[in-house]
């Protein structure tokens, strides 16, 4: 009887695939934390609760966020197309390189991703991330620093102007604090986020476009045709980008954003729970509460629940600005914890919720706990740096 010896083919273990054992005991824990985490949040809400919560808060941040994003993406994409082909982006690098470059280590161009998100929504830099005439501005490292600039200024129109018409008084004062304090804090997240990206990618390296030939230095990629059809073109294609970047976010904000907001929210308006959106166990906030003796002396916060704006806004701009206002109806905050909401809720903007779409759009995904890390630490000292401004200005 003859014996058959079948040889097994080694597989060559390279950089870009990673293998691990089918089975291995990273198996075991994750299913036992997924379990644990997910009865935790039965335990509190009822399993059949929280189920229907998760799947109308994903509902509503599908129809009320990512739509509304996909818009702000579509608009800001086709501006940001024309002023692509008429050469603004190109003025305004010349212009603003003095600035940008020794504050941001980032080119000129990138304050127009500043000006873009300002005026509406994080995600709103990344129609220009996908132009050439933006693109070929940039070195490989400085990309994914896109995400923290523009993050840091993301909604910063609503976020200010919805400060200012609190009736707190001084509450004016405290918005143009508070936009200061995001300011400093964009530079923080930005340059500790560069600090990163020059480790991994170099600095020699510039970032790749669409075009076979490289664009010769002093000149820049028009379409052809008039004037007026290079206008259309352009605001139709920008347009089409945004819609490809509206797809992309859906996922980050979906996933990310249902999680933090059950774990941020409490119960319904008759304090019990119903399955509808937006419900949680009001885990953050209770953290936050418990390190409050921390906190507090940083920000400078009138009252110890001031604490949930900041959670909230890692989620939620918007839901964070909502808070506010009720706090301010009931008259227990005052203009130093606008200033410090302000900077905050301006400077994080929701990043938990759009960071890992945003990097992932980049595709420089593999720099995403880098980016998230560094925002962190750039929205607390926003809140620091205006708590501290308020105090010596005011």
């Amino acid at each position: 009887m003859k014996r058959i010896v079948r040889k097994r083919k080694s597989i060559k273990l390279t950089d870009e695939i990673n293998f691990k054992k089918e089975i291995s005991l990273e198996a075991f824990i994750f299913l036992a934390l997924f379990i644990g985490f997910f009865a935790y949040l039965s335990s509190i809400m009822g399993a059949t609760n929280m189920i229907k919560t998760m799947m109308m808060t994903s509902y509503d941040l599908l129809m009320n966020v990512c739509l509304y994003l996909m818009a702000v993406a579509v608009i800001a994409g086709g501006i940001s197309q024309i002023f692509s082909e008429f050469g603004v982006i190109s003025l305004v690098n010349r212009g603003l390189s003095v600035l940008m470059k020794p504050i941001y280590d980032l080119p000129g161009a990138s304050s127009l991703g500043v000006l873009n998100c300002f005026m509406s929504d994080n995600p709103a830099i990344l129609t220009l991330a996908y132009d050439d005439n933006f693109r070929k501005y940039f070195k490989k490292y400085q990309m994914p620093a896109l995400t923290n600039l523009g993050t840091s200024f993301g909604m910063g129109l609503i976020t200010v102007t919805s400060m200012m018409a609190l009736p707190i008084d001084k509450a004016v004062k405290g918005s143009l604090i508070g936009l200061l304090g995001a300011c400093i804090g964009s530079v923080v997240s930005v340059r500790l986020m560069i600090s990163r990206t020059k480790k991994y990618y170099g600095t020699e390296e510039w970032v790749a476009t669409t075009l076979k030939e490289e664009i010769p230095i002093g000149y820049r990629k028009i379409r052809e045709g008039t004037p007026p059809a290079r206008f259309i073109s352009a605001l139709l294609d920008g347009g089409k980008v945004g819609v490809d970047m509206g797809v992309a976010i859906i996922p980050g904000v979906c996933l990310i954003c249902t999680l933090v907001i059950m774990l941020t929210n409490g119960p319904g308006a008759a304090g019990v729970y119903d399955g509808s959106a937006n419900q949680g166990i009001a885990l953050l906030p209770l953290i936050g509460e418990k390190i409050s003796f921390i906190i507090n002396p940083l920000f400078g916060f009138s009252t110890p629940e001031a604490i949930a704006v900041p959670i909230t806004a890692l989620g939620s701009s918007g839901a964070a600005i909502g808070m506010v206002a009720d706090m301010a109806q009931r008259n227990v905050i005052g203009a130093n914890d606008i200033a410090v909401f302000t900077s905050i809720c301006m400077c994080w903007s929701g990043y938990l919720s759009t960071h890992i779409a945003m990097m992932d759009a980049l595709k420089t995904k593999e720099m995403t706990g880098n980016a998230i890390f560094c925002h962190t630490i750039g929205g607390i000292c926003a809140g620091i740096a205006a708590n501290l401004i308020w105090r010596i200005l005011i």
